[in-house]
């Protein structure tokens, strides 16, 4: 049974604008035309979405964040308080440059910690855990932890978020009892996990 969208009496949801069943648009929200926005998805208190975009289902986005054009986030990915995303490498006030425009991809299932900066033309590979104010300049890669500025790859994390250990070869999370394939700093499900 699907629900209609909630949107708070103070957010904006401009026409044309798709936002999915179940979907909840919190406080002081700007979602612009031709943004769209899948089922069950949350935006925080002063989430601006630019037209243009593309947000999953089951994506929460905390207070404070901006989606901007170029941005696309797939099915359960987090965005935590204030985490950052750009659209442009040299933006200058004087320079339109609405037509370098770079895209940034975060894959499945990824976190993005509060106050973490996502430098446009990067892809946030799935389930992957972006540390609280992180700079993320590069590429990361599937299930990796990143932290720092710039940030740079610890570690690995399961898909239901907890932290495997290091090291090549098979992993097994603690928690959840996934496992995993562990090669030159690339994780990968191992062949017949669930």
């Amino acid at each position: 049974m699907s629900t209609a969208p909630f949107i708070h009496e103070s957010a904006y949801v401009d026409d044309g604008a798709q936002v999915g069943a179940g979907s909840k648009i919190w406080h002081f929200c700007h979602v612009m035309s031709g943004a769209v926005i899948g089922e069950r998805s949350s935006l925080g208190q002063n989430v601006v979405v630019m037209n243009g975009t593309k947000i999953g289902n089951n994506v929460k986005i905390q207070n404070n964040v901006s989606i901007y054009e170029g941005v696309e986030l797939e099915d359960d990915v987090f965005c935590g308080p204030s985490m950052v995303f750009t659209n442009v490498i040299n933006p200058r006030s004087a320079v339109s440059r609405k037509d370098e425009y770079r895209r940034t991809l975060v894959r499945r299932g990824a976190s993005i910690g509060a106050n973490a900066t996502i430098v446009c033309g990067v892809t946030l590979g799935a389930y992957c855990f972006v540390g609280a104010g992180a700079v993320v300049t590069k590429d990361v890669p599937d299930y990796a932890l990143v932290v720092g500025v710039p940030a740079q790859v610890v570690g690995a994390v399961c898909a239901c978020g907890v932290r495997l250990a290091n090291g090549d070869g098979e992993l097994t999370c603690a928690t959840c009892g996934s496992r995993y394939v562990a090669e030159a700093g690339f994780v990968r499900t191992a062949t017949g996990a669930a």
